[in-house]
């Protein structure tokens, strides 16, 4: 998944949305998400049939009446915008469970059944869906537990990352990319990238991988790595599930340290925040983790920021008066460090700021364990689920880049379409190519440097406003309809497109044969990840693609 928002400003955010959407709750009775209506497959009387006999170690949910829905968590998602019942859940114990039921699946006459892996159900658009299909709960896989190395950790591709991290660091070790979110499963991340700001240092979570084993749309179970079946390998990282399910994953570790310090700095100008995030990013010897977002002030959200870190100069911090509705760039970086090492970690701190220019009123800063730095925003979503703010849509868009049109992405977007970001957080900061293997299935722009900006905002549900789920989808089609009418060379990062012509475009020419290539070869009857809608139909050939 990608980066998740600062907690405190998420916070505040939804503080705000609550306001509204109690407001909202008081004048309507119901609120309708896009649900798919249940719609029994032929023979599904059959399938279900053909499924019970198959000798589980696990279980099958199967879905009988309308009125007796027993899978409704499998029918949504993060996104909380798509709602897709499944027939059934399969709840494997082992990867024999898995690859037992897609092979029923797949030797089963037609019509065939989608298969989607559902993880911690972090999907945006369906993606881990599968409308009168299979889903499969990857959280139970039970058969292997977490075995650290001295250099990496196997772990089933259901796991955790946040589970990851308390195991290995047991050992004196992490691993050494992460999302900014931890409470998602290794499979589900590996499947799009895992992106956050270690990235431009050790590239994405998919290049931080030694081994996978993967159930493939036939049933049978590979062991690939760079070294064994490096096709299924590179096509599986980064693939949109599309050409196995991920059930084990081999991930490299290096040393964890204890402690981290936090600094966050505040600009004004977007061209000097864009110059210093590259020049750190081109650093050796640099912070460990480097970010940003965009902050407009209307909602008081710079002062709420400002509170909940320790000004460098207290004296200073107090003369900073920001204008309300002035956008600000927050730069957010962060140094890991042993306690033995603090004095060395402080000199090698204040040397790399001396080169930067921020505000210097602005510089805020905290010391935090390494677990609560990486698990920063669990604490906040404790608190949103509370309220019952947690389960609202997430219409979220995320971009890559290229930074020779980012100061034109910025001027267009953030002063002319997006007037006001109350409704989340933006993140923004570039990465290194360098550090990215182009092996895998995915797709970046093709500078040395590009920039990840995800638009991380929640809808009021029942609102007709600015904060509705309506509105918001509209300022991220005028984003999009931006970027091609200027033909800026954007990917986008969990992408979600409805048809055949737009992945291609996504793919370009050459990545598309190689998709259309691997999907015949794993999984010719397209079962697999159908949310993506990418491949709809069976393979006819190693050179037709699917509607």
């Amino acid at each position: 998944m990608v980066s998740q928002p600062s907690c405190v400003i998420y916070e505040h955010i939804m503080k705000v949305l609550f306001v509204k959407f109690l407001f909202i709750l008081m004048t309507l009775k119901y609120y309708n998400h896009s649900v798919i209506p249940t719609k029994t497959l032929p023979n599904s009387h059959h399938i279900l049939s053909s499924f019970q006999k198959l000798p589980l170690d696990g279980h099958l949910s199967l879905e009988t009446t309308n009125n007796n829905y027993k899978n409704g968590h499998a029918s949504k998602d993060f996104g909380n915008i798509y709602h897709y019942p499944p027939l059934a859940v399969l709840h494997p114990k082992t990867v024999s469970d898995i690859s037992m039921t897609i092979k029923q699946v797949f030797e089963m006459d037609s019509p065939k059944l989608k298969v989607a892996a559902r993880g911690h159900g972090h999907s945006l658009q369906g993606q881990a869906q599968a409308h009168q299909g299979l889903v499969v709960n990857m959280e139970s896989l039970q058969e292997m537990g977490m075995v650290v190395h001295s250099g990496y950790v196997d772990v089933s591709g259901g796991e955790l990352w946040i589970n990851v991290l308390h195991e290995t660091l047991k050992h004196g070790l992490a691993p050494k990319s992460w999302t900014d979110y931890l409470h998602l499963s290794v499979g589900g991340t590996l499947s799009n990238a895992g992106i956050s700001g270690q990235a431009f240092r050790h590239g994405p979570q998919i290049n931080n991988i030694l081994q996978l084993q993967v159930v493939t749309g036939k049933g049978d179970v590979v062991t690939c790595s760079e070294n064994q079946n490096a096709d299924l390998f590179y096509g599986v990282l980064g693939g949109l599930g599309q050409f196995g399910i991920i059930t084990k994953a081999r991930i490299s570790l290096e040393p964890a340290p204890m402690k981290v310090k936090w600094i966050r700095m505040l600009y004004s100008e977007f061209s000097i925040f864009a110059r210093d995030q590259e020049h750190l990013i081109s650093l050796e010897d640099t912070f460990d983790y480097i970010e940003g977002f965009v902050i407009i002030n209307r909602t008081g959200i710079l002062n709420n920021w400002r509170s909940s870190f320790n000004p460098k100069d207290p004296i200073l911090a107090t003369q900073f008066d920001s204008d309300i509705g002035k956008t600000f760039y927050c730069l957010e970086v962060a140094k890991y460090f042993n306690p033995d090492q603090k004095e060395a970690m402080n000199e090698s701190v204040e040397q790399v700021l001396s080169e930067l220019r921020y505000i210097p009123s602005t510089l805020f800063q905290s010391e935090v364990s390494y677990v609560d730095f990486l698990d920063r925003v669990h604490v906040s979503e404790m608190k949103l689920r509370e309220k019952g703010l947690w389960e609202v849509p997430h219409p979220w868009l995320n971009l890559l880049i290229p930074r020779t049109r980012i100061h034109e992405f910025a001027h267009q977007v953030f002063h002319k379409i997006l007037v006001d970001t109350s409704n989340g957080p933006i993140l923004i900061y570039p990465v290194n190519q360098s550090r990215w293997n182009n092996k895998t299935s995915l797709v970046t722009p093709e500078e040395d440097v590009f920039y990840l900006v995800a638009l991380l905002s929640s809808a009021v549900p029942y609102s007709r406003g600015k904060d509705s789920l309506e509105y918001i989808m509209r300022q991220h089609r005028r984003i999009i309809e931006f970027c091609e009418r200027t033909k800026m060379g954007v990917n986008q990062y969990l992408p979600h497109y409805t048809s055949r012509e737009e992945w291609e475009e996504h793919f370009g020419i050459s990545r598309w044969e190689v998709m259309v290539r691997r999907k015949s070869q794993y999984d010719p009857m397209a079962l697999l990840a159908p949310g993506h809608r990418i491949f709809q139909n069976p393979m006819l050939s190693s050179t037709e693609s699917c509607d």
